[in-house]
Parts: C-alpha cells; structure tokens; sequence
C-alpha cells in the first residue's frame, strides 16, 4: 500500500511537455494578530496586567465592603458614609504624594511598603468594627488606607514606557486599562456584596486586603517592565537632569483637572440617584445589578475603542466624546421621568455608560502628553484624584435632590455635571491645544 505524503511537502510530476507541482500543504492562513494580539505579544506585559488587575479588583470592594461592615454591626448607615468619605478625602490628599514618591524611587521600592501600609489600616477598621471600639478610631483605621497605590495609574505607566514612540500601540493600552478599570469596579461591589451577606460582614474588607497585597507584590516583582525612576536612566545611573516641573504647571493640564471633577460628578451623582430611584420601586437590592450594567456598556465601548485607529489628533476627538456623554445621560433621565420603569432604566443606562471609556481614554491620553517626563504616575493619579473628589460632590448633590424632590429628578444633577464638563472642554483652549 503505498504511503501519504507528508504535510506541508511537494511533489513533481511531468505530464507531456508540462512540469505539475503538487502542493500538500494546509489551505488555511493564519490570521494576524488584532491590536490586542499584538499588545500582549510584548515580553512581561501579561505577567504585570495579570498581577495588576489583581491588585486593582479590590478597589471596587472596599467602599462596599466598608458600608456593609459598619451598617450592619453599627445599625447606621450615617456613620459607616461619614467614614468612607473621610477615606476618601484622606485620598484625594495622600495619593499625589505617594504616586511623587512612586516616580522618585521607583514602582517596586515605593508601592510594596504604601500597600502593606493601606493593608494594615483595613485590618484595623476591620478589627475595630468587631470589637465594638469608640467611633473615631473607625475614621483613624480607613483614613490609614489613604496610602493605597495608584494600581492603574502604575499599570499606564509602564505600557507608556514600553510603547514610547508608537502613538497607536499606546492608544490601544490606555483603551485595555480603561476597560479594566471598568471590569473591576463592576465585578468589585458584586463580589463584596457576596461575601459580606454569605459569609460574615468583614470578610469582604478580609479578602480585598489580600488580593491588594498578592497583587501589588506579583506586580512590583516584575522588574523587566517596569519604567525607571526619576532621576535615574534605564542602565540605573545617576543624571543631572534638573527635576521635572509640577504637573499642575504643565500647559493645559488645568482644564483637564477641572473636567475630571466634573466627571468624577456624573459617576457620583448617577450611582446615588440609582440606588435612590431603585429603591422608590421597591427594588433596593437590584441597584448593584443596574450600575453593573452601566459599567459593562463602557468596558465594552473601552474595548472596541481601542480597536480603532484615528487619524487626528486626541486634542479634536475629547470635546466630541465629552458632548456624546452629555447627550446619552439625557436617556436615563428620559427614562425615569416618562415611564418609571426600572428595566428601561437599566437599558438606558447600559447605553450611556458607552460614552464613558471613550471619553476617560481620551482625557487619560491627553493627561499624559501634557505630564513632564518623569512624573507620569503623579500626573495620573492627580486626575484620578480630581475624579475622586467630583464623585464626592456627586454623591452630595445627587442625595440632596433626591431627598428634597425626587430621586427621578435625581438623574437632572449627571446631565447637568457632563454639560459642565463640556463647556470647559470648549471653552478652555488649554484642552483643545495639542501639546508641543
């Protein structure tokens, strides 16, 4: 019987005057990798995003993680709102000084001993709320926790080392980083939720603390990607470079502080007025599962976002991502005020939320062109803490409107923050001028 011939060989015949090659090779062609394909072809990028979205998932846990565990040993919800926004302006005040030292001194050197340090802080609280200790000591234990890295932010910083000079690689990271910024904060409070009804009500705070630590230490171990510090070149040697100015001095960054409060706003207010209006229905409970959606349009949008390559500037696109926020949050507010119904509320929340990756990629890429060279991590993380504080002013002014009219008005304070971040868009030409 004679044998088969192998795959992927040929073989030559004549047939009269004609030589016939035979070709036994697979037909199929192998698809080029997408953008995503190649981003994660670069040695070390795995190991680091994996070890980062470990660390960064507890973000999402530990507000409700917080509020569950003092609500439900204290029996007041004041009390465990008054200690989460003390964390959080505890925060917004630490953050840029740890992600200075972060630049400094490198990821690894700084973020280990910050994170052990916001580790021991939740443990505390933790420790306190079980054992029935004065209320104060609550607001010392969380505002400890005030010195939790920037994960993201140190995430971004790393793909902007590895990808400098390549504009588009770089647009397709900050894309995968919103998305995942998105991801947890939308898997976070689900999983915290489930373990502080399911089990016991620290153990949300218990298992946030040690996927913060597993994470951040499996992530400062990866020493290949990691972009050197200031001060310092890639070899490790000592410059004289003078150090580089304040990133509240750069050009235009300003107006992109000013937008991200009002940002921070929208998510504020829309997530207050969601668990208001949600709970007038009768539905208290489905409130996490509504902004779940909402966060799952965007991470989606994030995704796709980063699929597309523009061929003007980031400078052009921002207003018009600014202005489609704007014009989809009128769908939520439609949606309560003209039918009541809290399953077609859902469904124009999923559809708004799809503005938001699109619009937090491109003010994160415009954060970083107009950050000095050597302090990327504090630029960002002061961005994220003017998020922080607008989502303050949300929640403040979105509680108020709805316990003053009706949490239906509620979703008029989230239209009215994203017009606001629209005029500065326009109306600011620091945001709109490209970075020399």
């Amino acid at each position: 019987m004679p044998q088969q011939p192998a795959r992927g060989t040929r073989l030559f015949t004549v047939t009269a005057d004609t030589l016939v090659a035979v070709d036994f090779g697979p037909r199929t062609k192998r698809r080029p990798p997408g953008p995503y394909g190649r981003l994660f072809a670069r040695p070390g990028t795995r190991a680091f995003t994996l070890a980062n979205l470990l660390a960064r998932l507890p973000m999402g846990m530990f507000s409700v993680s917080a509020v569950v565990m003092i609500a439900g040993t204290r029996g007041s919800y004041a009390l465990a709102g008054a200690v989460t926004a003390t964390g959080l302006a505890a925060t917004a005040l630490v953050a840029p000084w740890t992600a200075r030292l972060v630049d400094r001194y490198g990821q690894a050197r700084v973020a280990v001993p910050a994170t052990l340090v916001a580790a021991l802080g939740s443990l505390a609280l933790l420790l306190c709320v079980r054992h029935d200790a004065p209320a104060w000591t609550l607001f010392a234990a969380y505002a400890a926790t005030a010195t939790t890295p920037n994960t993201g932010g140190m995430s971004r910083a790393r793909w902007a080392h590895l990808l400098d000079g390549d504009p588009d690689a770089l647009h397709t990271a900050n894309s995968f980083e919103q998305a995942a910024d998105e991801l947890c904060f939308m898997l976070g409070p689900v999983l915290a939720a489930f373990l502080c009804g399911a089990f016991f009500p620290e153990a949300g705070t218990l298992v946030g603390v040690v996927l913060l630590v597993t994470g951040v230490l499996a992530f400062a171990a990866q020493r290949s990607t990691e972009p050197p510090p200031s001060g310092r070149t890639t070899t490790g040697a000592t410059t004289t470079t003078p150090p580089a100015p304040s990133p509240l001095r750069s050009p235009g960054m300003p107006p992109l502080l000013a937008v991200c409060l009002a940002l921070g706003a929208v998510f504020g207010s829309t997530e207050v007025v969601t668990i208001a209006f949600a709970d007038a229905q009768g539905h208290r409970t489905a409130a996490g599962v509504v902004l779940a959606l909402q966060a799952g349009g965007s991470c989606a949008a994030g995704l796709l976002y980063g699929r597309v390559r523009f061929a003007g500037p980031a400078e052009d696109r921002y207003p018009w991502c600014v202005a489609a926020m704007t014009a989809l949050l009128v769908l939520p507010l439609l949606a309560a005020s003209l039918t009541g119904s809290l399953l077609l509320l859902s469904a124009a929340l999923l559809v708004a939320g799809m503005a938001t990756a699109p619009t937090m990629i491109t003010n994160m890429t415009l954060v970083q062109r107009r950050t000095p060279d050597g302090r990327l991590n504090e630029g960002m993380t002061l961005a994220v803490t003017a998020l922080l504080g607008g989502i303050a002013c949300g929640s403040a002014a979105g509680g108020w409107v709805v316990e003053h009219l009706t949490p239906t008005a509620g979703y008029g304070v989230p239209v009215t923050a994203a017009a606001v971040a629209l005029l500065v868009a326009l109306a600011w030409p620091g945001v709109r001028t490209a970075a020399t």
